[in-house]
């Protein structure tokens, strides 16, 4: 149904055969190269980066990081123990008060 035309082109010539079957032909003209006007990159700077550390510093580096992520680990923790606790406990007083809400309006 939907099929695209794709023109056949058994021997490439640079010419171009249009879609619609007529026999006319286009020529194409060579187009002039186009030459980059860059110029030279600069030569790479030497860098002389990073952090070197020791062997005690990386040691303490690697404490100070194992103690930070458990610090935040517990206090994270304790947040969600706490959001539990008070969500629980708002459950047990929605049900409370909607026991007894209940009980005086049947009396």
């Amino acid at each position: 149904m939907l099929r695209p035309k794709v023109p056949i082109n058994p021997t490439p010539n640079r010419t171009l055969v249009p879609l619609d079957g007529s026999s006319a032909e286009l020529d194409v003209q060579p187009v002039a190269p186009v030459v980059c006007q860059h110029h030279a990159p600069a030569p790479p700077s030497v860098v002389r980066g990073g952090v070197h550390l020791t062997a005690g510093a990386t040691v303490v580096a690697i404490g100070a990081g194992t103690a930070a992520v458990l610090v935040i680990g517990a206090v994270l923790v304790g947040m969600f123990l706490a959001i539990s606790i008070t969500a629980g406990s708002l459950a047990v007083v929605a049900l409370v008060a909607r026991s007894i809400l209940n009980d005086q309006s049947k009396r």
